[in-house]
């Protein structure tokens, strides 16, 4: 990603604090409280995520912390195409990263897969639009939303550099490992055949 850089480093710092930032607002966290469902972290998982706000039944407050979630990636990446195209991949990392880890919250925020979505969207489409029928594929197949998220987001490197270029599959490489990571829980539940399907509130 550092490679043929042409940006100067005082321009690198502020895309990624304003990435981060930007990503770091809990879109879960304030609508679920707007619309009097309570702390969102109490509920499922603890998650801040569209997922997790599935869980208390409203459908369309989920479906909009979906599309903000989504929405601060693509708006990270694409503000940093604006400014210095080659500083996309690092505001779209800025940006995930303050949705895992946002100050705001203790650093414990959501699990990144749709902020992932959004800011590959912005950084190649198609490869979005692959990661997004995987998700849905192995959804329709095994009614997980983590191991959809999980198998979407580990093939989106893939995806990056087929539909992209290098430094795209670095940055969604490097975004791969964390959102495993947030998933461990997931994936320990998943092995235990204990992780809830889409649908089930707990």
């Amino acid at each position: 990603m550092i490679e043929g850089l042409q940006s100067d480093g005082v321009t690198i710092a502020l895309t990624i604090a304003l990435g981060y930032f930007l990503g770091s607002i809990p879109f879960g966290l304030v609508l679920t409280r707007l619309a009097g469902l309570g702390d969102i972290r109490a509920i499922g998982s603890g998650s801040i995520g569209a997922t997790n706000v599935l869980r208390t039944g409203n459908k369309p407050i989920a479906l909009l912390t979906l599309i903000l979630d989504s929405g601060k990636g693509a708006t990270a990446a694409l503000a940093a195409r604006y400014v210095a195209p080659e500083l996309a991949p690092f505001a779209a990392v800025a940006a995930v990263m303050g949705h895992l880890f946002p100050v705001w919250l203790g650093f414990k925020g959501g699990k990144g897969v749709a902020t992932t979505f959004g800011a590959l969207a912005a950084l190649a489409w198609p490869a979005a639009l692959a990661a997004g029928l995987t998700w849905l594929a192995i959804a329709a197949i095994f009614r997980y939303s983590s191991l959809s998220g999980l198998v979407s987001i580990g093939l989106s490197p893939l995806y990056g550099w087929y539909w992209g270029d290098m430094p795209i599959a670095i940055a969604t490489a490097i975004l791969a490992v964390f959102v495993w990571y947030r998933h461990k829980e997931n994936i320990r539940r998943l092995l235990k055949g204990e992780e809830p399907k889409i649908g089930k509130k707990n």
